[in-house]
């Protein structure tokens, strides 16, 4: 599945699509963001309710090319504009993360 894949998928609002064409193999649900960094795979979306600048720092350290901001929380302005430096792309939803993490897994085929 490619990034333009989770732009599809019902609940999730773009703020920002980088690289529309890039893979999307795995998905990771997480707050604690030493703990993404540690467990985390390559080409993997980021599903989280972590909206700051430094969640931006961890995507780009571990290869991440989309996050998923649930439960409504919206990205400050900081963080949009870090992902766009680091060509991430960012999805907000109402979702929580259990239901955005099935909706990904289910578009991943899992």
């Amino acid at each position: 599945m490619t990034v333009n894949d989770l732009a599809k998928i019902d609940g999730f609002n773009t703020i920002i699509l980088s690289d529309g064409s890039l893979e999307v193999s795995s998905a990771y649900t997480g707050d604690l963001l030493s703990d993404v960094i540690a467990n985390v795979g390559d080409d993997s979306v980021l599903i989280t309710v972590q909206a700051h600048k430094n969640t931006i720092a961890v995507c780009s350290l571990s290869s991440m090319p989309a996050i998923v901001i649930c439960n409504g929380r919206s990205c400050p302005d900081d963080m949009i504009k870090a992902a766009k430096e680091n060509d991430i792309s960012i999805f907000e939803t109402d979702d929580t993360q259990f239901l955005a993490s099935v909706k990904i897994a289910k578009a991943l085929n899992l």
